[in-house]
This record gives C-alpha cells, sequence and structure tokens, in this order.
C-alpha cells in the first residue's frame, strides 16, 4: 500500500509540474501577443510633428476636379492683374508706342484672362452641379485627368484666338502715323482687320451668353434637386448642408452676373456705333464696366473659400475633427 501510494503522489506531483508548465508557457503566449504598455502608448498618443507632415503630404497630394479649375481660375486672376499696368499706364500717357504695345499685347493679356475667368467659373459650376444632382452617378466630367484636360484646351483655345488679334495687329501698327490723343485701338486696324476684330467680339458674346444661360440652368437645376431633397423624411438633418450648397451657387452666380453681365451689354454696341458722339459716350460705359469686371479678382477669395476645403484649412476655418 505504501509503494502504491509512492507511486501515486509521485505522477501527482508530475502532473502538476506539467500543469504548472502548461499554464507557464500559455501565460508567457498570451503576454507575447498584448503590446507592450510602451508601444500602446505611442500608438495612442503619436507624435504631434508627425501628424502634421502625414497631413501636410495628404494634402499635397489630394486633388479634385473643382481644385484644378480655382488653380486656374486664380491663375487667369494673377495675370490679369499683371496687364492692368499696362492699361493704366496706357490711359494717362500719351506715347504712342505705349498706346501700340497695350493694344497689342495688353489687351490680349486683358481679355484673354478675362475670359480665362469666365469659362472656369462655369466649370465650376458644372462640377458642383454634378456632385450634388448626380451624386450616385461615376461621371469622368469629375476626374482630374478630365480637369485637366479641359483646362488645358480651355487655355490652347483662348490663346490661339487671340493670336488671330494679336498677328495682324502687329504687322501692321507700327506703320501707323496718327497722334494718340484721339485714337483708340480699334482705329489703329485696317478695315479687314477691323472685321476680324468685330467678328471676334461676336465670339466673346456668343460664348459669354452661353456660359451666362449654362450657369442660370444649373443654378435653378441644382436649387430644384435641393428643394425636393429637403422634403424626404432622410435629409432632415441635413438641412444646413442643403442650404449651404444652394448659397454657394447663388454667389458663384451674383459674382458672375455683377462683374461680366454689364460689360458684355455695353460691349457690343460699342463695337458696331459710328456715330462720334455716341462712341465717346460708350467708351466711358465701357471703361466703367471694365472696372466691374476687374473686381471679379476681389470677389474670386471668397469662390476659393466656399468652394475649396484646402483654402478654408489654411485659413483655419476647417471644420475641427476628432
Amino acid at each position: 500500500m505504501s509503494i502504491h501510494k509512492e507511486v501515486v503522489n509521485k505522477k501527482d506531483k508530475q502532473l502538476d509540474q506539467s500543469a504548472k508548465g502548461s499554464l507557464v508557457t500559455r501565460q508567457f503566449q498570451m503576454e507575447s501577443t498584448i503590446p507592450s504598455t510602451t508601444s500602446l502608448n505611442n500608438t495612442i498618443n503619436p507624435n504631434k510633428t508627425n501628424i502634421t507632415e502625414a497631413l501636410c503630404e495628404f494634402r499635397e497630394r489630394v486633388q479634385s476636379s473643382v481644385t484644378i479649375y480655382l488653380k486656374n481660375l486664380a491663375a487667369a486672376d494673377f495675370f490679369l492683374c499683371l496687364s492692368l499696368p499696362l492699361r493704366i499706364a496706357n490711359n494717362v500717357t500719351f506715347s504712342m508706342t505705349l498706346r501700340i504695345i497695350y493694344c497689342s499685347f495688353g489687351a490680349t493679356a486683358f481679355y484673354l484672362n478675362m475670359y480665362a475667368s469666365i469659362l472656369f467659373m462655369d466649370f465650376i459650376a458644372a462640377n458642383r452641379y454634378l456632385k450634388i444632382v448626380r451624386s450616385l452617378e461615376t461621371n469622368a466630367l469629375q476626374t482630374v485627368r478630365t480637369a485637366h484636360l479641359i483646362s488645358i484646351a480651355t487655355w490652347f483655345s483662348l490663346v490661339t484666338m487671340g493670336s488671330i488679334y494679336l498677328i495682324p495687329f502687329l504687322q501692321i501698327s507700327w506703320d501707323h502715323n496718327q497722334s494718340p490723343e484721339d485714337i483708340s485701338c480699334e482705329s489703329l486696324l485696317s478695315s479687314q482687320h477691323s472685321l476680324a476684330y468685330k467678328i471676334i467680339h461676336c465670339v466673346s458674346i456668343v460664348l459669354f451668353m452661353f456660359v451666362l444661360l449654362s450657369l442660370v440652368f444649373l443654378y435653378w437645376k441644382t436649387l430644384q434637386k435641393l428643394r425636393k431633397a429637403q422634403f424626404s423624411t432622410q435629409a432632415i438633418s441635413n438641412s444646413k448642408t442643403f442650404n449651404k450648397s444652394k448659397r454657394n451657387m447663388l454667389i458663384l452666380v451674383v459674382i458672375f452676373c455683377v462683374c461680366f453681365v454689364p460689360y458684355h451689354l455695353v460691349r457690343l454696341p460699342y463695337v458696331f456705333i459710328s456715330d462720334c458722339t455716341m462712341v465717346q459716350a460708350f467708351s466711358i460705359l465701357k471703361e466703367l464696366t471694365v472696372l466691374l469686371s476687374v473686381l471679379n479678382v476681389c470677389f474670386d477669395p471668397l469662390i476659393y473659400l466656399i468652394f475649396c476645403k484646402t483654402f478654408r484649412a489654411q485659413l483655419g476655418l476647417g471644420k475641427k475633427k476628432k
């Protein structure tokens, strides 16, 4: 009996030791799978500098189609501002050389960038329309690649149209012998080039009318879509978002109409009238409406603010997220 008890006790000890061993082994495996306190703290509280660098890299990489159009709009505003000193110098001096330089290069650059602003404002409105009205559809027009292609095609078309006016002007303007006090850029042209000049103006007016009508149409369709959405029970909580979208589109349309509509209302009769008194009156009106069109440069930062999240974030106006 004693021998049997000793054998049983030995087996119990061996089982206890093996159980303890397996328990230690399991505990070690569990501890090896759980991260240390230091690594856990590093995960929860990462370095703020690393977060800032990551955010900066993310903002540099991320681009949307509307951002491409906003950058091109900013470029058009910048080049238009560069042409303003030459226009001012042309109006306050009586140098024939300066008049020819302005009428060839200055005026071409001024109007080219004005119509670039007009077109890119329309592209921004179309982009917002597609995002709101056709948000569930995958549209190729909203890709970054398409935005780049549209921007390149726009600048190429405008430069081509500007060259049609610029090249013939340079060929004939240096032989002009009139005094700069009593002539305008149009009077420097021959009859043939004057006809081409009027055709370019007519094309510009048609282009502007198309953009104006498309802007009004896009705003109206967007407004209809948002009104329908506001009546749905699922969209009650998003009423602020809908109101913001309507407001942003309205601001874009108002800026466009205030800056560009008066100028084009005056420009068309100014090109075709021949009565000296009427020409003088419309010339003054044209200069006043040109000032309104230049105000677009001052209003465009408001467009950047409401349509570009990155711009708002750089000003510290973006929503704070956890």
